[in-house]
């Protein structure tokens, strides 16, 4: 089987898995409603009350976790092919974190530059937490790349996680002389969720990651390119440097909106891109992003099922989730991936 035929393939296969996933999501919770009851909703039938819990609790949620899903696995297969290591996405390198630093600066000097600051800033929430969070991801994105060209792909990831660990230190202090209504700006960032988007949110996700998909979908025959090294590109006529700037600002468009609102979400793009890989049995930048969209938004989805599950104690949350899953996908490949066995 030819790799376009694969990953056709899996790509009809993994949309009619989120769709019925998503369908299985509005129906399932607290409050059971029947899988065709759920679609009728979506359509302004069925009860009035199940209609009220299908249309303004699941669905923001759902199409959230669908969005985010996404937009974080085609940033990991960006990520991946730009820094040429296959251990590379927003979390792993400090990105993520450098995106919660934007995001605690703004809320903090907005603490402090009195009243009307803090008015502005509830008035224009969600722009303002969203261009944070770019500013963060952007500026630690920059720095990352200029590493990536001194050290091998082990020490960049060490640099990555420590950089985060770093950085959650910094952000502990801001938070600490921000406001109260700073702090709940920022409190719902500690663990990843999708629960906190309504609909009027949802355009600010969209517009952003619609703009990255389109930078993600012109770049990729040349980042194709990149994978066999500079000379190979620049004999094609590749722009390299150009192209390692739009390739970042597709993974800022793409990582920021979802950093600034639905917090640190882990493990999404680190393990979506291998996963996609395998079922299009090539590294081509093109058939890798539907797949990896497709593919993040069934895990993001799944995960989210999971947490809010009917538990009687509810305990758990997202990103715990997806570590059950991610964790043991990252050992397999730091021990596995001759990638990864060629750094010593």
């Amino acid at each position: 089987m030819t790799p376009a035929i694969r990953s056709t393939a899996g790509a009809v296969v993994l949309a009619l898995a989120v769709v019925a996933a998503a369908l299985f999501a509005l129906s399932f919770g607290s409050v059971g409603v029947g899988i065709g009851e759920a679609a009728a909703a979506l359509f302004g039938g069925g009860d009035p009350m199940h209609a009220q819990i299908v249309r303004e609790l699941r669905l923001p949620r759902i199409v959230t976790a669908i969005l985010a899903g996404s937009a974080l696995g085609m940033g990991g297969v960006l990520m991946q092919a730009l820094f040429r290591n296959p251990m590379a996405d927003a979390w792993s390198l400090g990105l993520t974190a450098g995106g919660q630093l934007g995001v605690a600066l703004l809320v903090t000097a907005a603490a402090f530059s009195g009243p009307a600051a803090i008015a502005f800033l509830q008035s224009v929430e969600g722009i303002s937490i969203t261009a944070g969070a770019m500013l963060g991801i952007g500026l630690f994105a920059l720095i990352m790349a200029a590493l990536a060209r001194r050290v091998g792909t082990v020490t960049l990831l060490v640099v990555g996680l420590m950089l985060g660990f770093t950085v959650q230190g910094i952000v502990s202090i801001v938070i600490h002389f921000a406001n109260r209504v700073g702090g709940r700006v920022f409190s719902g960032w500690s663990d990843g969720n999708f629960a906190g988007v309504t609909t009027a949110d949802l355009p600010m996700l969209v517009v952003p990651i619609a703009a990255g998909v389109v930078l993600a979908l012109v770049n990729a025959k040349p980042l194709t390119a990149l994978l066999l090294g500079e000379t190979y590109a620049k004999s094609l006529g590749t722009d390299v440097a150009r192209l390692r700037r739009l390739t970042l600002c597709a993974v800022v468009l793409l990582v920021a909106p979802v950093t600034a609102y639905c917090g640190p979400v882990t493990f999404v793009g680190l393990i979506v891109p291998h996963f996609a890989r395998a079922i299009a049995g090539t590294a081509r930048i093109m058939p890798l992003l539907p797949l990896a969209a497709l593919s993040g938004a069934l895990l993001a989805l799944a995960a989210d099922v999971v947490v809010h599950a009917p538990w009687e104690q509810h305990f758990l949350h997202l990103n715990a989730v997806l570590a059950l899953v991610g964790a043991p996908v990252v050992i397999g490949l730091l021990i596995l991936s001759p990638a990864m066995r060629g750094q010593r």
